[in-house]
């Protein structure tokens, strides 16, 4: 009988991500937006198609979870250590800034509504954060991954991830009053968080790129995509097991492989599968808001004023961070970094889990309803400003999938 439910779960939740895309793709709207969407329709909060909880919900967090791993993998495919190398500095700074401004405006408002500075701040963690997935998912469509604001918003969004956690492992530690262990907690995640990274963007990347015959190994015909998936899942579950997102371990996972001759083939490969798996984790993200804890105007007005603080306050930061790249990339980089998405929803989720409860039904509905309002007015906003302005790429690489589009004209 549980079967049975997670099957038809299942299906309106793939039915569902299918019309959504199209009706935003016919709409002239990124299929991200269309998604999302789709889900708050087929949601709790709305046809009732597909219950969040019980049976169901177990395994669609898992489909979505590995959909948003596999599209950071492809990402980081088309993400080459030298081209990050290029925008590490302004993709520091942009992480950096973009992570102070939303959690100080974020805190100061909190703390105005009347909650105490230690839940204040765990209420401003939620405001810091880029889902790296859903921005992700838009360069992508776009194709244009190649350019120097893409790298600049993928680049940061990795810093701002690290960062994110570092700051929710000090307002987590700050609810429990133990300071002293904190510090030490904190400065041991920092330091086991910068090796890991290091050693997988650094050594992993050399290594691939020196040792690549090691994908050549007889296993089977799809060998290189096997192989390349281990890692992937490994590095993912490394990344999650020492405190970062498990996309961080994915994306770092993709940009080693994309050191390899197999490169153009791993991309071709493992589109079959995200086609499959990564519409689950926009969906998903949809499911999870409810829409009756919204209901009055008093709450409207608080969920539009929020959903503005985190707006401005991530677009100013990014926009400050990369002001070196010029005016207008420099603002197409503020909108790239807005989306909250699944980092704002694990915030608002371990507050309301935490014992006592740090947030009420309400501030947990404002949260994840700010956390996906983000995530859809930046899409189209990122659509629009990348169409209305001048390509400022890279190098280009002659064995890129975007150069051959953009040489011929055509994908």
């Amino acid at each position: 009988m549980h079967a049975n439910e997670i099957l038809w779960a299942l299906f309106w939740v793939f039915v569902a991500a299918q019309v959504g895309a199209e009706i935003a793709q016919r709409l002239k709207w990124p299929s991200v937006v269309g998604e999302i969407a789709a889900g708050c329709v087929v949601g709790p909060s709305a046809l009732g198609l597909v219950p969040w909880g019980g049976h169901t919900q177990e395994p669609l967090t898992v489909l979505s979870e590995i959909g948003a791993v596999l599209l950071l993998f492809s990402v980081g495919l088309e993400t080459r250590l030298d081209d990050l190398k290029k925008v590490g500095k302004v993709a520091f700074s942009v992480g950096l800034i973009g992570m102070i401004i939303p959690f100080i405006m974020g805190g100061l408002w909190a703390h105005a509504t009347g909650h105490p500075w230690n839940r204040s701040l765990f209420i401003a963690a939620a405001f810091v954060a880029t889902s790296a997935g859903i921005t992700a998912r838009v360069l992508s469509e776009l194709r244009v991954l190649g350019r120097i604001e893409s790298r600049v918003i993928l680049g940061a969004a990795v810093i701002d991830d690290i960062g994110a956690m570092l700051l929710l492992g000090v307002v987590t530690a700050i609810q429990g009053g133990q300071h002293g262990v904190s510090i030490v907690g904190l400065l041991l995640v920092l330091a086991q968080a910068l090796g890991f990274v290091t050693l997988v963007a650094l050594v992993g990347t050399r290594f691939l790129n020196r040792k690549s015959e090691v994908l050549d190994a007889p296993i089977n015909p799809l060998s290189p995509l096997s192989l390349a998936l281990v890692a992937c899942l490994g590095l993912a579950a490394l990344a999650s097991s020492i405190g970062l997102a498990a996309i961080i371990g994915a994306f770092l996972g993709g940009m080693a492989f994309a050191e390899t001759p197999h490169r153009r083939t791993l991309e071709r490969q493992i589109q079959v599968l995200m086609t499959f798996l990564t519409p689950f984790f926009f969906v998903v993200t949809g499911l999870q808001i409810q829409l009756g804890q919204l209901a009055s105007l008093a709450t409207i007005g608080t969920l539009l004023f929020i959903t503005v603080l985190a707006v401005v306050g991530k677009w100013l930061g990014g926009t400050l961070g990369a002001r070196s790249l010029g005016a207008k990339s420099a603002a197409i980089v503020g909108v790239g970094m807005i989306p909250r998405g699944e980092v704002g929803i694990i915030v608002a989720t371990l507050g309301k889990s935490s014992n006592p409860p740090i947030f009420d039904d309400q501030m947990f509905a404002l949260i994840i309803a700010m956390s996906l309002l983000t995530s859809v007015i930046a899409p189209p906003i990122l659509k629009r400003q990348l169409a209305g302005s001048s390509p400022q790429e890279l190098e280009p690489d002659e064995d890129s999938e975007l150069y051959r589009v953009e040489a011929t004209g055509h994908g």
